[in-house]
């Protein structure tokens, strides 16, 4: 087996005393929690999530000190579980990584080999990566609704929070797969490249965040919503009889403000996405799908590289709304 590195860098967040911390630091392999896989971290990403833990009052982590970073994918340093043998590219994301265990912005990570996925063929550590947990979540929506029996012939499919990193993949997934996408984004100058992606419409902030009548035309087949609060109650007033909503984002803010119309009167359905906790097997199985007929259109494009060094800013810009498409960050590679 591979020996461990004596000390490797890692961006941490603390707490002492009343004062919150955050930076660079070198850790140990001894600083890392329990877990049968040793991982040299090649690449993880930027999520809302780590923006929301790298600020004082994100109200996400969990643990002190923390190691930022809820996805990861790399090389086997060394491993007590025989399906996971030294040299093998592996992905772990969501469970408890950077919330209350040690994460993926670290060049070495320890973590329990129950959650962790093989490395579809197909695809490399980086582009593993540049899926990462936004594009994991906008393919697990995209499964929840076809389960649920959704297919391109039933009508129009709206996403929202279009220009983010789980809008844009399932922009990118559904118009490979003969979807009708329309999109709803509040930036205007990312129309191009959301038509680029498939997108065939538009939709804009104050349209999907309008007050409405508790029942209105019907519009869509189905819809994946990666902003909660303010798009949902749109959503859930237009859909098609029948049709359901993904809701994997709460950007705008985790209240749902809506009657029971939709629901008694038309059948429809609001279906939970989450990515964090999904049992291994289907984790692994979806990522299968990633990998051939869920591969998002254009992978290699739009994505914005980072280093542990130049992280920190972005950490400040996806919270801040600023983010376009996904981030990858460099750790190892």
């Amino acid at each position: 087996m591979a020996a461990d590195p004596e000390s490797f860098r890692a961006y941490v967040v603390d707490r002492v005393g009343d004062r919150f911390e955050r930076g660079l630091r070198r850790l140990a392999p001894a600083d890392l929690p329990d877990g049968e896989v040793e991982i040299r971290v090649g690449w993880s990403s930027i999520n809302f999530k780590d923006g929301l833990a790298a600020t004082a009052d994100g109200k996400v982590a969990r643990a002190w000190p923390l190691v930022l970073g809820i996805d990861l994918a790399g090389t086997v340093l060394s491993s007590t579980d025989p399906a996971f043998q030294p040299g093998a590219e592996v992905i772990a994301h969501g469970y408890d990584l950077g919330v209350s265990r040690h994460g993926g912005f670290a060049e070495m990570a320890r973590v329990p080999a129950a959650w962790i996925v093989p490395l579809p063929p197909g695809l490399s550590v980086r582009e593993a990566m540049a899926i990462g947990t936004a594009g994991f979540t906008a393919g697990l929506s995209v499964v929840e609704l076809e389960a649920r029996g959704l297919e391109p012939a039933d009508g129009p499919i709206l996403v929202t929070g279009a220009s983010g990193g789980v809008g844009s993949t399932a922009v990118a997934i559904l118009a490979e797969r003969g979807y009708e996408v329309w999109a709803a984004t509040g930036k205007d100058d990312e129309r191009a490249w959301l038509e680029a992606l498939g997108a065939v419409g538009f939709l804009t902030r104050d349209e999907v965040t309008a007050e409405g009548r508790p029942l209105e035309s019907e519009r869509w087949a189905g819809a994946v919503d990666a902003v909660g609060a303010a798009t949902l109650p749109y959503i859930l007033r237009t859909l098609r009889r029948g049709a359901a909503i993904a809701a994997c984002g709460n950007a705008s803010g985790p209240a749902l403000v809506t009657t029971v119309f939709p629901f008694i009167l038309r059948g429809t359905a609001l279906l939970g996405i989450d990515s964090a906790y999904l049992a291994i097997e289907k984790r692994r199985g979806v990522w299968d799908r990633l990998a051939t007929d869920l591969r998002p259109r254009s992978l290699a494009e739009r994505v914005t590289e980072v280093g542990l060094d130049t992280l920190e800013p972005a950490l400040d810009a996806i919270r801040a709304g600023e983010a376009r498409g996904r981030w990858v960050v460099r750790i190892g590679a």
